[in-house]
């Protein structure tokens, strides 16, 4: 398994870059993995869904699908895609800390 350092903190990813341990996430590191996929700044609906997606991903095991992650928060996926362009169950994921979701390419 290969490391990496973000926000400082030596963390486990996988070869996609996604974090294989979730408890070694923090906000910091969710903050610098945002600018990496191209979002300056998170806003507190950026929070709400990062949020919704670590404590499902917590309890399940996995990372939540698109569709969990609109009806869990309340946002449409019209929403979802201008908080995390191209692609927001995969980017919300890594950012969360969460490996891959399923069916994502």
């Amino acid at each position: 398994m290969a490391t990496r350092t973000i926000a400082g903190k030596t963390v486990q990813v996988n070869d996609e870059g996604f974090m294989t341990n979730p408890a070694e996430w923090t906000k910091e590191i969710a903050v610098e993995l945002a600018k990496e996929e191209g979002i300056a700044e998170l806003t507190e609906q950026h929070w709400k869904v990062i949020d919704f997606c670590r404590q499902t991903g917590l309890s399940s095991g996995k990372a939540p699908t698109l569709r969990q992650i609109t009806t869990g928060t309340g946002l449409s996926t019209k929403d979802l895609f201008a908080l995390f362009p191209k692609g927001p169950a995969k980017k919300v994921a890594r950012i969360s800390g969460l490996g891959k979701p399923e069916g994502c390419v």
